[in-house]
């Protein structure tokens, strides 16, 4: 665990009780709107031209973005806890545990914010 705008914890897999991890607002609103399965707000919380990269599979603009909340997120009973953060510039990069009906386990993201909204949502293949 790093603090000082770098990792930090969140009550969750073993790390400090009490907790919690910020991050950027428009990254917050992906969180929020995937655990109130919320499509609409989910896809307003990106740019026109955002994108999901997903393991290399890439959905773009408002209908990609959807269709992969639809696919994988929303419309599989997702849950999303944030357990680390850190941003550089405009790219935070967030380790998570994720419960769905379509995958459970923790994974990592790189979320990229353009004026103030979501340019791009990627998930990289594990290691």
């Amino acid at each position: 665990m790093f603090i000082d705008n770098h990792w930090t914890a969140r009550t969750a897999g073993g790390c400090l009780a009490g907790m919690t991890v910020e991050v950027p607002a428009p990254v917050q609103a992906v969180v929020d709107a995937i655990n109130d399965a919320d499509y609409d707000a989910f896809v307003a919380a990106f740019t026109d031209s955002g994108e999901v990269n997903d393991w290399g599979r890439v959905l773009s603009g408002p209908a990609g973005v959807r269709s992969w909340a639809e696919t994988d997120a929303i419309g599989m009973n997702a849950r999303m806890t944030v357990l680390e953060a850190a941003t550089d510039g405009d790219v935070t990069e967030i380790r998570f545990d994720w419960k769905s009906n379509r995958f459970t386990g923790q994974s990592t993201a790189f979320v990229t914010v353009v004026d103030g909204k979501v340019a791009e949502f990627r998930i990289p293949p594990s290691h």
